[in-house]
């Protein structure tokens, strides 16, 4: 489990229109915000990232560097991004399982095409959205098992606005015996 103000794990995949993303080499002014989606088959995903990108400039002038990432290959990711309309988001694809493993993220199993006519891969990750500080320590973390009541963007502008302002502090961080 990623512990918050703990180094999350190391992230390199390559993205369709802004090369390599290196998670350790790309910190943000104030944090990153890497999004793990399931990929092309999933109709609430493009929904889902429709938001980010409409609202990718309002995290931009946070200090909010933000991606988007899944197992898809290179052109399924496409296909997504081509759908998406949003040519400033980072999009990245070949997401190792092994490395979505590291993140907490759980995996599922293909259960053939889905509502919108599209294959899904035999397996593959199901949604995370992880705050990462400019350190590499987590910040804040939420993983889905379902593609489903994912973390709204307005509602996590809102409380960047209040951790920046009030300097507050990643929370969940006690390890110790209860």
């Amino acid at each position: 489990m990623l512990m918050p103000r703990q180094p999350v794990p190391l992230l390199k995949v390559p993205t369709l229109a802004h090369g390599d993303f290196d998670l350790a080499a790309d910190a943000a002014p104030n944090f990153t915000m890497v999004v793990f989606y399931r990929g092309l088959h999933c109709p609430i995903c493009l929904k889902y990232l429709l938001e980010l990108g409409r609202l990718q400039p309002e995290f931009d002038k946070r200090g909010v560097k933000v991606i988007a990432v899944s197992s898809d290959a290179r052109e399924r990711a496409q296909a997504m991004a081509d759908k998406l309309g949003a040519p400033g988001l980072r999009v990245g694809y070949d997401l190792g399982l092994g490395k979505a493993r590291e993140w907490g993220l759980y995996i599922s199993t293909s259960r053939g095409k889905t509502s919108i006519g599209i294959e899904e891969p035999a397996l593959f990750a199901e949604p995370g959205l992880f705050i990462v500080q400019p350190d590499g320590a987590l910040y804040y973390g939420a993983v889905q098992t379902m593609p489903f009541a994912r973390p709204h963007f307005d509602e996590l502008l809102a409380a960047l606005d209040f951790a920046l302002e009030k300097n507050y502090p990643a929370r969940g961080e006690y390890a110790g015996v209860v």
